[in-house]
């Protein structure tokens, strides 16, 4: 199962994805390639690829990514080769992007699950890009002009989590990635001998003959109970 989660920058999708793959079992995380500067901490080939445009440029050209978009002025990219044999494996893979390539996503794997994060309100998301310090004044003014936009799609998605505390947020998308796999249709059965129809019986009832007419028209010769009519 393709998992999706996109949120305005800020709005806490890293951390909240970053819990869940921790929390919930059997959940691969795809890293994502981007030729912005890594941030303080971050490791390349574990929270990103990072790249040289040119190199992104290249695997455009070579037909690599399943989605990839420009994002606040960078490149990122999902490789579509890692993606497809995780995929195939049957396995649930879990990926933290923007909503435009969600929308790609959505058009090429129409069966994956999407979620929208946002935080209470924007005058709480810009309070936590000011909080972690990572981007310039000018640069956080970009992000929240962007992020009008990137809310008002939140209804593309199949659900949506409103961040207030962290940790409501990590047990509300593990309830839905669990209720997501128990979905019937995602899921197959061939081990156990349960109906296929549903344990519906297509075996025709009986049929009951209908009863004779009463009233005008019958005989009353035999009255008695049991005798002919």
């Amino acid at each position: 199962m393709l998992i999706v989660v996109s949120a305005p920058s800020g709005a806490g999708k890293t951390s909240l994805c970053r819990a869940i793959r921790k929390l919930v079992a059997s959940v691969g995380y795809s890293v994502s390639h981007t030729t912005r500067a890594p941030r303080p901490g971050e490791l390349d080939g574990h929270d990103f690829h990072f790249v040289a445009e040119s190199v992104f440029r290249e695997m455009i050209d070579r037909g690599e990514f399943a989605e990839w978009a420009r994002v606040h002025g960078n490149l990122y990219g999902t490789s579509s080769r890692g993606l497809e044999a995780a995929l195939d494996r049957g396995e649930d893979i879990l990926l933290d992007i923007d909503t435009q390539g969600a929308r790609q996503l959505r058009l090429r794997y129409p069966q994956g699950l999407f979620v929208f994060v946002v935080a209470p309100s924007m005058k709480e998301l810009e309070l936590r890009l000011r909080e972690r310090k990572s981007d310039a004044p000018q640069e956080i003014a970009r992000r929240m002009a962007r992020a009008v936009d990137e809310v008002s799609s939140w209804r593309e998605y199949d659900y949506l989590i409103v961040n207030r505390h962290l940790d409501e947020a990590v047990r509300q998308l593990q309830c839905i990635i669990e209720a997501e796999r128990c979905r019937t249709s995602r899921l197959t059965l061939p081990d156990l001998d349960l109906p296929t129809g549903g344990g519906v019986s297509t075996t025709a009832p009986p049929q009951v003959s209908p009863p004779a007419p009463s009233g005008e028209g019958r005989s009353t010769d035999h009255a008695e109970e049991g005798g002919p009519v």
